[in-house]
C-alpha cells in the first residue's frame, strides 16, 4: 500500500508537549551523555530547513506530492526540535534560536555552496530524486532509531514519553520516504545504480556534515555501540529490503568508522 498522502496532511500538527511535566527535569535532571545527544538532535532537527533548501533546487521542486510532503515534514520537524529546546532549558541550557544562530554561522563555504552542488548533480542525474528519497528513508530509520536508543539509556519517564510522540511522527516520515523510494528505486535499474553509488562513496550518519566530528563519534557510541548494536543492524536489513541495494552495510560500516576511530 502507498503512502496516503491526504492522510498525513489532515494528521500534521506540532507534537503535543503542554502536559508533560518538564519542571520533573530539574528534580530528574539527565546525565551529561544524554544531554550531550540532545544538544545533536536539537541541532540537527533545527537544521531541517536547510536540508529542505538544498532539495528544493534539484528536481524535486517539480513533483507536488514531494513539495506537499516536505512542507509539512519540515514543519514537524522544527516542532520537534522546539520541544527538545524545552528539555534542554530545563537544564539550564542555551537551545532554540540563540544556540541554533551561531551554529549556522560556523558551517562556513561548505554549507554555502551546497545548494549548488545539489542542482548540479540533479541537472546532470535524472534519477537523483531517488538518491534523494533513499536517502531520506535511511536517515529518517536512524533518527527513530536514535530517539528509542537514547529512550532506554535515559530512563527518565518525561522524556521517553517525549521521544515516543516524537518517534510516532517520525514514522510517518518514514512512511513516505521509503515508500517513494521503493517506487522509484523498483522501476529503473539506473537509479538503483545511482542511488548505490551515491550511498557508498557518499552516506554519512546523520548531522555529520553539520555536526563537529567528535559528536558524531560520541553519539554513535553512546547509543549504537555494544547493546545498541542491533538497534543499527536492523537498519542495514531495512536497507538490503530496497529494490538493488541489498549488501550495502552502511551503518555498520559507520558504527566500525566512528568506534574505531
Amino acid at each position: 500500500m502507498g503512502f496516503d498522502l491526504a492522510d498525513y496532511v489532515g494528521r500534521v500538527q506540532p507534537v503535543a508537549v503542554d502536559d508533560l511535566d518538564y519542571e520533573a527535569f530539574r528534580d530528574q535532571p539527565l546525565d551529561q551523555g544524554a544531554l550531550r545527544c540532545l544538544r545533536y538532535m536539537h541541532d540537527v532537527e533545527n537544521h531541517t530547513v536547510c536540508y529542505l533548501r538544498d532539495l528544493l533546487v534539484t528536481r524535486a521542486h517539480r513533483d507536488p506530492e514531494i513539495t506537499t510532503f516536505l512542507t509539512l515534514w519540515n514543519f514537524e520537524e522544527f516542532w520537534h526540535g522546539e520541544a527538545i529546546a524545552r528539555v534542554l532549558r530545563a537544564h539550564g541550557e542555551v537551545a532554540g534560536m540563540d544556540r541554533v544562530a551561531p551554529m549556522r554561522r560556523s558551517l562556513g563555504r561548505k554549507d554555502r555552496a551546497e545548494p549548488l552542488l545539489m542542482w548540479l548533480a540533479s541537472a546532470v542525474a535524472p534519477d537523483f530524486v531517488a538518491v534523494h528519497m533513499t536517502w531520506g528513508a535511511i536517515n529518517e530509520w536512524s533518527t527513530q532509531a536514535g530517539y528509542a536508543r537514547l529512550g532506554a539509556k535515559a530512563k527518565h519517564p518525561v522524556l521517553s514519553e517525549l521521544l515516543r510522540r516524537i518517534m510516532r511522527q517520525e514514522g510517518r516520515h518514514i512512511d513516505f520516504y521509503s515508500s517513494q523510494a521503493t517506487r522509484r528505486l523498483a522501476t529503473s535499474r539506473a537509479a538503483q545504480r545511482l542511488t548505490r553509488f551515491a550511498l557508498n562513496k557518499l552516506w554519512t550518519p546523520v548531522g555529520a556534515g553539520v555536526m563537529p566530528d567528535r559528536e558524531v563519534r560520541f553519539l554513535i557510541r553512546y547509543l549504537f555501540a555494544d547493546e545498541g548494536r542491533p538497534a543499527a543492524q536492523r537498519i542495514d536489513r531495512r536497507i538490503d529490503r530496497l529494490p538493488g541495494l541489498n549488501g550495502l552495510g552502511l551503518v555498520d560500516r559507520a558504527l566500525r568508522t566512528y568506534d574505531a576511530a
